[in-house]
């Protein structure tokens, strides 16, 4: 398996799996939409993509956003999107992009990468647990949706 940045050439394979992402979040299918929101990402360096790669076949990916610290006064992250496709799960790539997005983080000099998921999305919690990263009980996260 290679864990590898996205290039350009992936904008199809990685639209896919983003758009399976959001099926999976009760959003509805839009590959086309899912397509020029990675492409705008990647353009404009928005974010960090990291792709998972079995057998010449992008199989799952990785989003990171960066945000900063104030405090700390250094960068952050926000992994914000997760994904293996379902016929290639089990084979590691959840934890080797994860492990990607730390050793980046680590890499610039982050202070922390954080993330958020349902509370109902306990296999997914698990990995995160593993993967070393444990609930923050010492703030709150509010938001406000705003369209």
């Amino acid at each position: 398996m290679n864990i590898r940045n996205m290039e350009e050439k992936d904008l199809k394979s990685v639209s896919i799996l983003l758009n399976d992402y959001r099926i999976f979040y009760n959003k509805q299918s839009d590959l086309t939409l899912c397509e020029q929101f990675l492409k705008d990402r990647f353009n404009y360096e928005e974010s960090q993509i990291f792709v998972a790669e079995l057998d010449d076949e992008v199989i799952g990916f990785v989003q990171i956003y960066p945000t900063f610290s104030t405090v700390s006064l250094q960068r952050a992250y926000i992994l914000n999107d997760l994904y293996v496709s379902e016929k290639a799960r089990n084979t590691g790539a959840g934890i080797k992009l994860i492990e990607k997005s730390f050793k980046y983080a680590e890499e610039n000099n982050a202070r922390y990468i954080c993330l958020e998921t349902g509370k109902d999305n306990v296999k997914a919690q698990k990995l995160y647990e593993k993967m070393g990263m444990t609930i923050d009980e010492t703030v709150y996260h509010f938001s406000k949706t705003i369209s």
